[in-house]
């Protein structure tokens, strides 16, 4: 009898919508971050699309790895697109409330594109430990069937792994608090509001961090000491160091990603003390990475390079 009362209390109080506050502690100028965040959205978005349409008009470009590198542009640009408006919207427009179902639609969203990313990266670096290390086997093994197959089952891997998390954050009772000190939906955030035991959804996220991210660190780590292995039996300098050279990009990329993963799940322990730095971190991890991408793969790639120029028509020589 108590019980099927305190459920109807429950029920009865549960909230109809969240309250993003934004970046704690600093409310009332927290506007200001509007316009880097806007331009870094823009930046992010224009980088990524050039990175497309160079792909596609260049012949040169038709090759395996620039197809891993046109599907990181478009999980980047979607990655962005999830978060920034609603950002935006609450920096400018003071619009705050976000609906249950919206909320736990976002929350979806983040995990797919971020595990879609670290999904991609493991791709690419199959992709480069093929070419340096079986470079006689590389045409007949990283095939446009290979990126379609391995894309394919990252993509349902990602999607279907990532549905509890939103769907346990829904079974939640929320019945008293309804504001998240945060830009967006995250699953602890959200979670923490809840008045019911929430041990579940810690759990789920745990097991997705060892078994999506951990995995895929795993797998690029050994990838590379396996690059590294064969590259230093290589008599020639200059072969070794053009082999490494293709792989510059790629690794600058990942430490940076991974980096600031481990780094939000660090401060994330210190959030009573400083709530901002992990929100913060949060945010910028879910839009430097899509507009830092491309830039490191233009600086660092000649094909891709060349490529961009002759898109922009700038008649640079020498590159």
């Amino acid at each position: 009898m108590l019980q099927d009362l305190t459920h109807s209390n429950i029920s009865k109080f549960q909230v109809s919508e969240f309250i993003l506050m934004g970046f704690p502690g600093i409310h009332t100028w927290q506007h200001w971050l509007s316009l880097p965040l806007a331009l870094l959205y823009l930046l992010a978005l224009t980088a990524n699309i050039l990175i497309l349409v160079t792909i596609k008009q260049e012949a040169t470009l038709h090759q395996p790895m620039y197809y891993f590198l046109g599907i990181l542009a478009v999980v980047d640009m979607g990655l962005g697109t999830n978060i920034m408006p609603k950002i935006l919207a609450i920096l400018w427009f003071n619009a705050k409330a976000i609906s249950l179902p919206e909320c736990f639609a976002q929350m979806y969203a983040v995990h797919c594109f971020v595990a879609m990313e670290s999904g991609i990266f493991v791709c690419m670096a199959i992709d480069r430990y093929v070419a340096i290390c079986r470079p006689l086997h590389y045409p007949s093994i990283i095939t446009e069937s290979f990126v379609v197959k391995t894309t394919v089952v990252m993509a349902l891997r990602n999607t279907l792994t990532t549905i509890p998390v939103p769907v346990l954050a829904a079974q939640r009772h929320y019945c008293s608090q309804n504001q998240i000190e945060h830009c967006l939906c995250t699953n602890l955030g959200v979670t923490r509001l809840s008045c019911d035991d929430r041990t579940i959804n810690s759990i789920y996220q745990l097991f997705l961090a060892w078994t999506l991210m951990g995995s895929d660190l795993g797998l690029i780590f050994l990838s590379y000491v396996l690059i590294l292995h064969s590259v230093l039996k290589l008599n020639s300098a200059e072969a070794a160091s053009k082999a490494l050279s293709t792989c510059t990009s790629h690794l600058i990329l990942i430490l940076f990603f991974y980096t600031i993963i481990v780094v939000i799940s660090i401060t994330h322990s210190a959030a009573m003390t400083v709530p901002l730095i992990p929100v913060l971190l949060n945010v910028l991890h879910n839009v430097i990475p899509p507009a830092l991408n491309p830039m490191v793969y233009a600086l660092k790639n000649k094909e891709l390079r060349q490529g961009l120029y002759k898109v922009l028509k700038l008649d640079i020589k020498g590159n």
